[in-house]
């Protein structure tokens, strides 16, 4: 059986691609980037719209007007309104956090920069944010562009991603780790 991340990977790929050519074409990669953004944080903050986006019960008419009605009032509008319209037309809007992910990455590499995925419990300040880019820019060499999520799980810390390496100072895996020990001594 095919593994289906990895199919799912390959289509969020292909449509992050193909929304980047255009935004490339047309001048408005940040644009873009910047709507797909406020979508992804639309979805984070509501329940319901990741049951629409996630769930295949709703057909492609009603996920596209939904999604078409959501964007409108976001003032979404233009290549990603579009996109958005194309991706529940088309029955991927399951792979939509993907599509977002791929397509920070593909802008990332464009720009010469590395994109590094940040869990937190919290949001972070702006000087967090800098301060974190700054020590990730000096690890890596390069420009980094952070992805924030927020994770409330993790009690407190960050666990950073940045290619393929990855490192957990949340105080969760610290706790699991102290839990481990405690039960080898006793």
């Amino acid at each position: 059986m095919a593994d289906t991340s990895q199919l799912i990977s390959g289509v969020a790929e292909r449509y992050a691609s193909s929304l980047f050519e255009l935004a490339l074409e047309s001048g408005s990669v940040d644009k873009v980037g910047a709507d797909l953004d406020r979508f992804q944080a639309l979805l984070d903050e509501s329940e319901d719209l990741r049951r629409l986006v996630a769930s295949p019960v709703f057909s492609a008419d009603d996920q596209r007007s939904a999604v078409s009605a959501i964007a409108d009032r976001a003032g979404i509008t233009g290549l990603v309104g579009n996109f958005l319209k194309v991706v529940a037309g088309n029955r991927r809007l399951f792979v939509l956090p993907g599509m977002v992910r791929a397509y920070r990455e593909i802008a990332a590499a464009h720009r010469g920069e590395v994109t590094a995925e940040v869990t937190s419990a919290h949001a972070l300040s702006a000087a967090q944010e800098t301060e974190l880019k700054s020590a990730l820019k000096g690890v890596t060499g390069k420009d980094v562009a952070v992805a924030v999520t927020i994770d409330p799980s993790i009690l407190g810390g960050l666990i950073v991603k940045v290619g393929s390496r990855q490192i957990d100072t949340s105080l969760r895996t610290k706790l699991s780790t102290l839990k481990l020990a405690l039960k080898e001594v006793g």
